[in-house]
């Protein structure tokens, strides 16, 4: 044993767990820990510009690979506030992440003192665990618990508020005889996964729906060799796309209201059966439930009892880990087929990828200004399988969900059910921190690329390069096709004519802001294309420009301001506003159904 500062404690246990990446920003109250972090040397810290961007971050990193768990760090009171958003989009993904926030002295804590602000109650609808620990023999034992539950159980971020006189308060402390806490998850039983496995094998047109838990169990592998044992078609959510890579013949296409497939729709739609795993039933992929459930029987397996029946009653309910859930299926599904009990559902597979082959939305437009379905059909052919995707909300992230192709798990990441905007540039810094081997992609429009635009700096700064495909309508263009209802247009155009853009085209120099000019004051690169013939040489310049300068490069692309992007209030039921695909050269993305 040994006499330290708590925050001496804290760096170590950081350390020993694993938690070694940090993001934030450094300030009076939280100095100490800072200290601390400098002492020991084993934590690695970015330097955001702004604190929800180093939550953004922190949730980027703790996405791009398993196990990471990214840590967010900042001061007392507007830190902590603007760390809200970044935890909310963590913990409605099920995304482990540690936001530690400095506070004034526990003495000082009811007496209005400057920056101390009442973090644990404002945190506690939005994270696991929010605690202000004010007895600094506490502070091992709460980050402790903090780390055993954000790994049990359904994954989510914790805040921990240390007031500075205990940061500063010594306690006997021993790092060597420190272990972490034992990771806490339900295990299906085998009679239960038996139960599921006979009522899938009972029907004619079964459906797995892969959900995001899949990729949080580090179980794609699993779920595929379940879906090629039983030939069953798999659906993933948005959440979980990339856990059946896109061209493989059991991918049946995304469901819901906007993210989502024509094909994956219509697959669904002729289903009879659907056993969800790591799924939540979204309603932005359910649409009304009457449609979506009827003439279907399901299954429901989550690691989140509570999950279950949370959005309509399954016939039956499991609560397990999705990887759990998946190994004891595999190893079930395998006795059957040695029995040579599985039915042949090799039929409606074959209707499924039919569907596939043909049901497209068209995607080669000739048109200038560029319209957005041509951005995401060259982004396919200019970037690899294993490019990694970065997105939050708008019509850039529906149209890339309906577009592009993702061929892995984590190589789609997306702030699923908060969708905040401007989560997506720091997000990606995040996530080419973690992944600094792989290429990085980011999608935005241009408001949610104006929300944070100033984290660009940081990927400079720190050399953490990406490419960022910003898609500019000059619009709040999600917002304005929902305003259709209301027979208006109101607040929703970003355009003005530019005094300082005299040197871009007539036409451009309209749409606003010269995100070119903002982007290389920031330390970046970026390239502006209006012509969709460019597109591809664009998407090369971008690479080459990241690989010599190792900063962030901006394609910024000029679309035509008004686009209506296929989304309806039923699956059944989804307006399409473009003219779809007639031949593959309209959507090459046809070809995916006869690979594999």
């Amino acid at each position: 044993m040994s006499k330290m500062r708590t925050v001496d404690a804290a760096v170590a246990i950081l350390e020993k767990e694993g938690a070694i990446e940090a993001f934030g920003l450094p300030g009076a109250a939280i100095n100490p820990f800072y200290s601390a972090m400098r002492a020991h040397g084993g934590i690695r810290h970015t330097l955001a510009r702004h604190v929800e961007g180093a939550s953004h971050m922190a949730d980027g990193f703790s996405r791009a690979k398993d196990g990471n768990i990214g840590i967010c760090i900042g001061t007392s009171g507007p830190a902590g506030t603007d760390m809200i958003t970044g935890l909310y989009a963590a913990w409605a993904d099920s995304i482990p992440m540690l936001c530690i926030t400095g506070q004034a002295p526990v003495a000082k804590l009811h007496k209005e003192d400057f920056q101390a602000v009442d973090i644990e109650s404002i945190a506690a609808p939005v994270t696991k665990m929010a605690m202000t620990i004010l007895e600094p023999g506490q502070v091992p034992g709460a980050f402790q618990k903090a780390f055993q539950l954000m790994r049990s159980g359904r994954p989510g971020p914790v805040l921990l508020d240390l007031p500075i006189d205990v940061q500063m308060a010594e306690i006997e402390f021993d790092i060597d005889a420190y272990e972490p806490l034992p990771v806490e998850k339900p295990k299906a039983s085998r009679k239960q996964l038996e139960k599921a496995l006979d009522m899938l094998l009972a029907a004619k047109h079964p459906l797995i729906v892969a959900g995001g838990g899949i990729i949080n169990a580090g179980a794609s592998a699993q779920l595929v060799e379940l879906a090629e044992t039983l030939n069953v078609p798999v659906i993933p959510t948005l959440m979980g796309w990339g856990t059946i890579p896109d061209d493989h013949q059991l991918m049946a296409g995304m469901v819901g209201l906007q993210t989502s497939h024509r094909y994956g729709n219509e697959n669904y739609l002729q289903s009879d059966f659907v056993i969800g795993i790591g799924n939540r039933w979204a309603n932005r992929h359910t649409g009304g439930l009457e449609t979506y459930t009827a003439g279907r029987k399901f299954v429901h397996i989550d690691i989140e009892p509570t999950q279950i029946g949370r959005v309509f009653s399954p016939d039956l309910g499991i609560a397990s880990d999705a990887g759990a859930a998946l190994a004891g299926l595999v190893e079930l599904a395998k006795e059957r087929k040695a029995a040579g009990s599985l039915p042949d559902y090799s039929a409606w597979v074959a209707e499924c990828q039919d569907r596939k082959a043909s049901l497209h939305r068209k995607t080669h437009f000739e048109n200038i200004p560029i319209k957005p379905q041509r951005v995401y059909e060259e982004m396919n052919k200019s970037f690899g399988r294993d490019t990694t995707y970065v997105s939050t909300i708008g019509l850039s992230q529906i149209a890339g969900a309906q577009m592009l192709h993702v061929f892995g798990p984590r190589k789609w990441i997306n702030a699923g059910q908060a969708g905040p905007l401007g989560w997506t540039a720091p997000a990606a810094l995040g996530v080419a921190r973690s992944n600094p081997d792989q290429t990085v992609v980011a999608l935005s429009g241009d408001y949610d690329f104006q929300f944070m635009i100033e984290e660009l700096a940081v990927g400079a700064q720190f050399n953490l390069p990406y490419i960022h495909v910003v898609v500019n309508n000059s619009y709040l263009g999600l917002i304005r096709q929902s305003q259709r209802g209301f027979n208006m247009e109101q607040n929703v155009s970003l355009a003005f004519e530019n005094i300082n853009s005299a040197h871009l085209s007539e036409d451009t120099r309209g749409y606003g802001v010269d995100h070119l000019k903002v982007a290389e004051g920031l330390g970046c690169k970026a390239v502006r294309v209006e012509d969709p013939s460019d597109l591809a040489a664009a998407f090369d310049k971008a690479k080459a420009l990241m690989g010599e300068f190792q900063v962030p490069v901006v394609v910024e692309v000029i679309l035509e301001k008004v686009t209506n992007i296929s989304m309806g209030v039923e699956i059944n039921a989804v307006n399409e506003f473009e003219e779809l695909a007639e031949t593959a050269a309209d959507a090459p993305t046809a070809i995916l159904a006869l690979q594999a």
